[in-house]
């Protein structure tokens, strides 16, 4: 009797559309399909999602400024973030959007009446301070010098009256839940920010804001004075997307394994999510893998500054899987990374270029060359054999080629994507050194056997890249199979010339 595959749900936050796709939210797409795709060659049934966060006053301002109407703005930005998801290669199963009225809305407003009926929403009038940029009531804790630790900038003052969520009553259980890992945070830093973060005590949060102020979003159920919070509609989608509350999906794939998300919304889905689901009496999701930001050349993106990455057409002018194996090989898993174009044509050529690429093209024209040859051995009696086939392979080969799959196995399961690429590396270099002291360009008796380890440690090599880079490593085996090879990343000229690639320094 055959047993059914194991499940996986990951996902992504959803993109929000005040702006266009920036580098940072490219990083988050490809780590998450990296173990997307992982799972899906483990033979697990994997549903990966992604999308896009379409409400709030942030759009209103943003498509005003556009001169367009919100519903033109978001339309448009969804689709640069779609395309994002396309140009990337990515694997995912499906595209959720906030603004859909058939399979969102719907879902937001079932979790609102259900929350409401468990006794957690209230109506009350509340002054506080509100950030315009975390689309959220803040509190002093939540301020450096008066200003937003994250925005830098001065909350405003707002009295309003509202639907409170009871986020105070799940404060002991969320902290236990964390603490357990039954919601595991991985890195254990972002852990320990969310345990200190619960243990100075949370509050009751504002679940809607007045429509008059707030026209872009779900219309709160039964009133159409008050617009769902941003963060309370935008969090449904990973239920939404599955068809919540009875589709086939749902029920199969729901709790999620993984969410993939930024250090900056960490608190929304580590406090706010799990409440929600406690009260919804839903299963709670297993893990949050939280990576960090992008800098331009030691500097916060900004507009402003004019160092602003898009990914997009990073991707057009040197490929997905460069731009793939940059993120992922040069900015850390968990930490801060830093981008410029001399860096990354840099590890381009040293690691695309120069590595893997030159050791394609170096094996597949030995492989080639060998293809018709006759080499005669003489026996001692005087005889001659023609041999054709190999004899034996080198154990030292076999031995690493079995050392690097486990280490890239183990770092996939620990999300260390850059030592995961460095032990592939590592292999890679050791190809080229035994070409370099065999020498199978001459003819031996060795000829055939090292050319066969070289095959065989080459196409292991395209496996195991098969998460990372899958348009290269799709490639590789085609050019291994037809025994012709094509250059699969050209040189770039050196950083700083006239036809470099590159854009000069930001």
């Amino acid at each position: 009797m055959n047993k059914k595959p194991k499940k996986f749900y990951i996902t992504t936050s959803i993109a929000y559309t005040n702006s266009f796709p920036h580098l940072g939210f490219a990083l988050e797409l490809v780590q998450a399909d990296i173990i997307s795709r992982h799972h899906r060659i483990l033979g697990e049934e994997v549903f990966f999602l992604t999308g896009t966060d379409e409400h709030g006053q942030k759009i209103c301002w943003a498509a005003e400024k556009a001169n367009k109407k919100p519903k033109d703005f978001t339309d448009d930005l969804s689709g640069q973030f779609k395309q994002l998801t396309e140009k990337l290669n990515l694997s995912n199963d499906d595209f959720i959007r906030t603004t859909d009225h058939k399979r969102h809305w719907p879902a937001v407003q079932i979790v609102w009446n259900k929350i409401k009926e468990n006794g957690d929403i209230y109506k009350k009038k509340y002054q506080g301070l509100y950030c315009v940029g975390c689309e959220a009531f803040i509190t002093k804790k939540d301020l450096v010098d008066g200003k937003c630790k994250v925005h830098l900038k001065e909350p405003e003052k707002t009295e309003e009256e509202n639907y409170f969520f009871k986020l105070s009553k799940y404060s002991s259980k969320i902290k236990e839940l964390i603490e357990k890992d039954e919601i595991q945070i991985i890195p254990q830093e972002r852990k320990n920010e969310m345990l200190s973060f619960i243990e100075q005590g949370l509050e009751d949060i504002s679940f809607s804001r007045p429509s008059k102020d707030l026209k872009w979003g779900i219309p709160v159920p039964n009133d159409d004075s008050q617009t769902i919070y941003v963060w309370a509609d935008a969090l449904t989608n990973y239920i939404s997307a599955l068809d919540y509350p009875s589709g086939a999906n749902f029920k199969k794939f729901w709790p999620a394994d993984i969410h993939f998300l930024g250090k900056d919304i960490l608190r929304f889905h580590a406090i706010i999510w799990p409440a929600m689901l406690l009260s919804l009496k839903l299963p709670l999701f297993k893990k949050i893998f939280v990576h960090g930001f992008i800098t331009s050349a030691g500097q916060k993106m900004s507009k402003s500054l004019g160092n602003v990455i898009d990914p997009l057409e990073l991707i057009a002018k040197y490929g997905a899987d460069s731009v793939r194996y940059y993120l992922l090989r040069e900015i850390s898993s968990t930490e801060d990374g830093d981008f410029t174009y001399e860096k990354f044509e840099k590890r381009y050529n040293s690691d695309l270029a120069s590595g893997l690429g030159n050791l394609t093209a170096r094996i597949i024209a030995l492989d080639s060359k060998l293809k018709n040859q006759k080499i005669i051995l003489k026996k001692k009696n005087g005889e001659k054999k023609e041999k054709k086939s190999l004899v034996f392979l080198n154990p030292k080969i076999l031995i690493l080629i079995s050392k690097t799959q486990k280490k890239c196995g183990k770092a996939l399961r620990e999300f260390k994507f850059n030592e995961a690429l460095i032990a592939i590396w590592d292999l890679i270099s050791f190809c080229d050194e035994y070409i370099e002291k065999e020498k199978p360009w001459e003819k031996s008796e060795k000829q055939f056997s090292t050319i066969g380890d070289l095959l065989i440690a080459l196409k292991k090599i395209a496996r195991m890249l098969k998460p990372f880079l899958p348009e290269t490593s799709e490639k590789i085996l085609n050019q291994l199979k037809a025994k012709k090879g094509q250059p699969i990343f050209p040189r770039l000229p050196l950083f700083g010339d006239k036809n470099s690639g590159g854009q000069g320094k930001i």
